[in-house]
Parts: C-alpha cells; structure tokens; sequence
C-alpha cells in the first residue's frame, strides 16, 4: 500500500510503500477513502510522535475491510470514520468515570499510532464512528476532527436554545462552528478581522457580525445582551480574550484554537460575573459519530478542497499557508 510517513523529527514527508497492516485482537482494518489535513498534523512533523516512522492524519473517512479477533460491533464494508480519539485505555480514573477524551493513556491517531495519509489504516475498534449515507468522504473526514471540536464544544458549554453564542473565526474550525451554533437554535454572532468577512458570516448563518478591526467586540455582545458562550477557534490568544467583557454572569469562553502565547485573563474579568475560561477537547468517537449524524440531519457541511495522496506535501503547505481558507482533505 501507499503511506506518506514522516521519517524522524522535523523530517520531510515522503511516500513510501508499505505491507498493507493486519488487525489485532480489538481493532479494524480500514480502507481509507479521505484523510482531511489538520494544523495539529505538525506535531508529527516537529518530533511530538511516540515513535518514527510516523503516518499523520486523524481525520480518516474510509470502509471496514476486515476485523480483528473479538470485534463484533462493526462490519466489513461498512463506512466509518476515525478521529483525534484513538481509543481509550477504560482502566484510568477518566475512563472509570466515562470521560475517555480525557484517557490517561492518550491515544493520538496519527501520534501514537499510525494515521490516514495512507491506503489502510489500522485502529482500536472503540476509535471509529459510523458514517451516515448522507455525507460523502471528503464531507465526513474534516468533521472527524475539526467537526466534533466545534460542535461538541458548543453542546457541552451550557448555552441553550436561543441563547446569544459566539465564535471567534471564520476559518476551519470557524465556519463549522458558526454553522453549527446556528443549526443548535444559538443567536449566533461571527467575529473576524475585516468588514469584508460579514458577508460570508451571513451565508453561514451568522445572525450578526463584528469587525474586531474596528470594533469593540466586548462593548458589542454587552449590547446585544451578552454572550452565554464565546468558542473561540484562533490561533491568537488576545482575540478570545478581547471577548471577556461581553460574556453574561456565569458565560464561559471555551477554547478550541491553541495560541502559542498564554492568554492574559484579568481576574476582575472573571469575579465579578462569575465568568469561566475552559479548554475543551475534541470528544470520543461517539460525540465523531453524534457530530456527523447532527450535520447529515442540519446540512451542515465543511468547505473543502482535496488532493490525491501523493500530493500531501502540497496540501500540507498549503494548509499552513491559509490556502485554502477552510479545510484540505487527501483522497485515495
């Protein structure tokens, strides 16, 4: 089989060829159809790997091709996806507790194991999600990664139906967010640099736009009567920050984007409104498999671009390089 791998730390990609790999006991063998190209597919690239040879790529739409001994809940030719989950160790104190995101273990597709920039693919039965027959691969793999943070960080912030939501950023992981926070029933307000992204805001399904350019974006939510979520899917840590002061008592900003600088957060900012600040996780395959049955039922979709696999190195630069703006899915 084709496999595009990086060979050591801060290597190249390159395509090699492989033996196609045999599942274990508990795990699958999938044939992959489309791998979306993520930001946090550098950690691969950087030396962040538990070994090398690495295959990245842990946004994988593909088929079952076959089952290792003791697999019963999935099906040969069945369609599914695999996601930044890569299977929980149900021993540590966060799976005791059915928290198997949080997994002490920490099993990264495409970091601890090998992902799909490849033909096949090989992963912990409890590491795949159905697919429905409404969404096409290349609809489906971004959503294994960049859908379910957005959507299962919405759905887990506290906002309810017709509570005022927003999200910093219109790209990846923005434009599914504003979709989504839509489809959710959330009065929804899209912030982003530059007048001429209120346009596209609107064909996603924003109710509202700010220009963080020119406008303040706290004294804005606090006059539209404050924001119960901020998600903010940036790589800029004063961008998430500048929206502190338009949260509502107990509004939570809830960050999905990693900036490298920390965020400055005014205490004052917090106490006064009983305001919180929280990361979140993507989620486990079945929030993947909750994800793509909501989008299949909302129309929510990613916007994408593809190329074939031995054209990773150009989707990957590309990706780094903000083109396309949205998302690059690999096809085999």
């Amino acid at each position: 089989m084709r496999a595009v791998q990086v060979a050591e730390p801060n290597g190249d990609f390159e395509q090699v060829e492989r033996e196609v790999p045999q599942p274990g006991p508990g795990e699958v063998l999938v044939r992959v159809a489309a791998c979306g190209v993520c930001h946090s597919d550098v950690m691969a690239k950087v030396g962040m790997s538990a070994a090398y040879p690495r295959v990245p790529g842990h946004e994988v739409a593909g088929r079952v091709e076959a089952l290792g001994e003791g697999v019963s809940r999935w099906e040969v030719g069945q369609r599914v996806g695999i996601g930044w989950f890569g299977g929980a160790c149900f021993e540590c104190t966060a799976c005791r507790e059915g928290d198997f995101i949080s997994c002490e273990v920490g099993k990264v597709t495409g970091l601890t194991a090998d992902g799909g920039y490849a033909d096949y693919v090989v992963a912990p039965h409890d590491a795949l999600a159905a697919i429905p027959d409404e969404l096409s691969d290349t609809e489906a793999a971004p959503l294994m990664c960049a859908g379910v943070t957005t959507f299962n960080g919405l759905r887990s912030s506290g906002a309810r139906a017709g509570d005022l939501v927003a999200v910093v950023g219109l790209g990846g992981l923005g434009h599914l967010g504003v979709q989504f926070a839509r489809a959710m029933g959330f009065e929804v307000v899209a912030i982003a640099r530059g007048q001429e992204k209120g346009e596209f805001a609107d064909r996603l399904g924003a109710h509202h736009y700010l220009d963080s350019t020119t406008q303040d974006v706290a004294a804005e939510l606090k006059r539209l009567g404050g924001a119960q979520t901020v998600l903010s899917t940036v790589t800029s840590a004063d961008a998430g920050t500048a929206t502190l002061g338009g949260l509502r008592h107990r509004g939570r900003l809830v960050v999905v984007g990693a900036p490298q600088e920390p965020l400055q957060v005014p205490a004052v900012a917090l106490i006064g409104p009983s305001a919180m600040v929280a990361g979140h996780a993507s989620g486990s395959a079945k929030d993947s498999e909750d994800t793509l049955r909501f989008a299949a039922l909302s129309g929510v979709r990613p916007m994408v671009e593809t190329e074939p696999l031995e054209r990773a190195t150009e989707a990957f630069d590309a990706m780094m390089a903000g083109k396309p703006r949205f998302r690059m899915v690999l096809t085999t």
